[in-house]
C-alpha cells in the first residue's frame, strides 16, 4: 500500500485547495455566461433541448 513519506507542508496544501477553488470559480462563471446568453436569445454554437408544446390536447 502507498504511503507518505513526509507529512504534506500547509503552504502546499493551501496551494491545492485554492488551485481547486479557483477552477470551480471559472466553471461557475463560465456556466452563469452561458445561462445568460440562453435566456437572453443570443447562445450561438450552443445546443439545448427546447420543450415543444402541444395545443391541441383536447
Amino acid at each position: 500500500m502507498a504511503v507518505p513519506k513526509k507529512k504534506t507542508s500547509k503552504g502546499k496544501r493551501n496551494q491545492r485547495h485554492a488551485t481547486w477553488k479557483g477552477k470551480a470559480a471559472i466553471a461557475a462563471q463560465k456556466a452563469l455566461s452561458i445561462g445568460k446568453a440562453v435566456l437572453s436569445g443570443r447562445a450561438q454554437g450552443f445546443v439545448y433541448p427546447v420543450a415543444e408544446e402541444d395545443g391541441d390536447e383536447a
